[in-house]
């Protein structure tokens, strides 16, 4: 049987991924955002929307491990009643904050996204069987 501190030990280094994937693309980001600050044609409203949207999508990564670190310590390490109320905050807070960096990024609730995707290829079929010719 695994071990409880070889579990918590991957939990840990799930978490600390999930931090280095948040800190390192912070650090990224400033840097995009000074490439396209100097980028002839790119204006400070692109570069700004641009590191925000990059930003975004580190934070929303880097959440996810934290989430799934927390998930393991609990379940497989700590099983106690509090830990599972505090992991079932934790969770809720991160989900919504989640949805919101989501949001912000794409402009839309995440679940929206594959609504459109299916309405554009729907589109994309009728424009095509409009284009082909008929047999008589």
């Amino acid at each position: 049987m695994i071990s409880k501190e070889f579990i918590y030990g991957i939990s840990e280094i799930i978490d600390y991924t999930g931090v280095a994937i948040i800190a390192v693309g912070a650090f990224l980001a400033i840097i995009r955002l000074v490439q396209d600050l100097l980028r002839p044609g790119v204006g400070r409203e692109q570069a700004y929307t641009n590191v925000r949207a990059f930003l975004g999508r580190s934070l929303l990564l880097g959440l996810e491990l934290l989430v799934a670190g927390d998930v393991i310590k609990t379940v497989a390490v700590e099983a106690t009643m509090e830990n599972v109320l505090v992991l079932a905050l934790l969770v809720v807070v991160r989900t919504i904050l989640s949805i919101s960096i989501d949001i912000e990024v794409d402009g839309r609730f995440p679940w929206q996204a594959a609504e459109q995707e299916l309405k554009s290829q729907e589109i994309a079929l009728r424009e095509r069987e409009l284009e082909r010719p008929h047999s008589v």
